[in-house]
């Protein structure tokens, strides 16, 4: 497997942190893009086994940070939802013009929500995988909903999300506020593959039965079994990717390249 560091211009002017995996032989057969969790960033240990367990299945994968988060240029303030869809279709872009239009969207916790939205509006994409996502993007909110009337207040606030300082203002907030995303996935008619823990204490498994009964097939569902949130575990990880490239296939033209054992 290869990987290449990659510096990508956002249509805000911002240089996005990337990275892009590639199979043993370097020539996938396909592309897949990959959006982090909330606050997370491309070089988590689980957005990294994906990654490279996806290319076992003959992808390149790109994996970047959002605006704001990891190595990405850009305050944390400017990494709202509706910027997160933004560099998602930037970084499609940026891969349509020098290698090859993602067809896989991947997308974990509310990555996942954002590929919903960018899935939508980009017709090269064939299939779409999200890992723990929520079924609203107001969920998010709930993270610092006993400081929304100081944010009314002051303008823009400090808060703690997993032990770290964030500064959020009025428009990051209500940005989530935006974008009804049920009504996107029951537009979507794209296939969807929906993995979820049924114990997830961050994002209750009753957001992948809502994303489920309002999505059209080809639709799935995994269960992650004991699964935490952010697959802190490599065996969960691990799984994750090996069951994304396996289902995805169906849906991809076959080509004729054989995989290499990166072993």
């Amino acid at each position: 497997m290869k990987s290449t560091p990659l510096k990508i211009k956002n249509s805000k002017g911002h240089f996005l942190n990337a990275r892009l995996e590639l199979p043993a032989n370097q020539k996938p057969n396909h592309y897949a893009l990959f959006a982090h969790c909330f606050t997370c960033s491309s070089n988590l240990n689980a957005v990294r086994n994906i990654s490279r367990s996806l290319t076992n299945h003959g992808f390149g994968v790109l994996r970047f940070d959002f605006t704001g988060l990891g190595s990405s240029e850009g305050t944390f303030a400017e990494s709202h939802f509706g910027a997160n869809i933004n560099d998602l279709l930037d970084v499609h872009q940026y891969m349509k013009q020098n290698y090859e239009a993602p067809s896989l969207l991947v997308g974990h916790s509310l990555g996942g929500a954002a590929i919903i939205i960018a899935g939508s509006k980009l017709g090269e994409v064939k299939a779409i995988a999200t890992i723990g996502a929520p079924s609203s993007t107001k969920h998010t909110k709930k993270l610092f909903s006993h400081q929304l009337d100081e944010i009314a207040v002051k303008g823009e606030i400090e808060v703690n999300i997993g032990g770290r300082p964030f500064v959020i203002d009025r428009e990051f907030l209500e940005n989530f506020d935006n974008t009804d995303l049920i009504d996107t996935i029951k537009n979507l008619r794209k296939p969807l593959l929906i993995l979820h823990a049924p114990f997830d204490n961050i994002v209750g498994i009753e957001n992948a039965t809502e994303l489920f009964i309002n999505a059209h097939h080809p639709k799935s569902f995994v269960s992650l079994d004991n699964a935490d949130h952010l697959l802190t575990q490599q065996k969960d990880s691990l799984y994750v990717g090996d069951v994304i490239g396996s289902w995805v296939q169906r849906y991809l033209k076959p080509k004729e390249n054989k995989m290499l054992d990166p072993e």
